[in-house]
């Protein structure tokens, strides 16, 4: 088991005790530290209360289970407004909102894409570029997720300006 899935395995009982959704974990270099991030979520957001009581508990199975062989920096946080779709259930828990898409190659002219994440499964999703009066989604496009580079939720630039 990689440092990433061992975290995982140790963060994801620390969520279910506190009521969290353990949206992702990533164990990365920059410069000369590495950093190991664990990034909770909740239905009605996450403040830095919430994240205080998960690294408090969290911190303590890290120094008790000493699996990280490298000196490292902890963060815990919430993924944010722009956070990235990269799990099965990331795509699951966000249908019905807006997205970002970039893809590897062009696609009927492009390679980024902007609508509203309407259904996924296993393979790919599906996403509306306009929707009826109803909402029911008129003009859709399919991706499978090794066509993208990326997917994010849109941020909306102008929400604090």
């Amino acid at each position: 088991m990689n440092t990433v899935q061992r975290a995982r395995t140790l963060a994801q009982p620390v969520c279910d005790r506190l009521g969290l959704f353990l949206w992702d974990v990533r164990f990365e270099k920059e410069g000369a530290l590495w950093y190991l991030r664990i990034f909770i979520d909740r239905s009605e957001g996450v403040d830095m209360d919430i994240c205080e009581e998960f690294s408090r508990e969290f911190n303590e199975i890290l120094d008790r289970e000493d699996f990280i062989n490298v000196q490292y920096v902890f963060e815990a946080g919430s993924p944010g407004l722009g956070r990235r779709l990269t799990r099965r259930e990331h795509f699951t828990v966000c249908e019905g909102d807006e997205i970002r898409i970039k893809l590897f190659k062009e696609k009927n002219g492009s390679k980024q894409r902007r609508g509203l994440l309407c259904s996924s499964d296993d393979n790919g999703f599906t996403v509306a570029y306009r929707v009826d009066d109803d909402g029911d989604p008129t003009e859709t496009e399919s991706f499978l997720y090794k066509e993208c580079s990326s997917v994010n939720l849109n941020d909306d630039e102008d929400l604090f300006g």
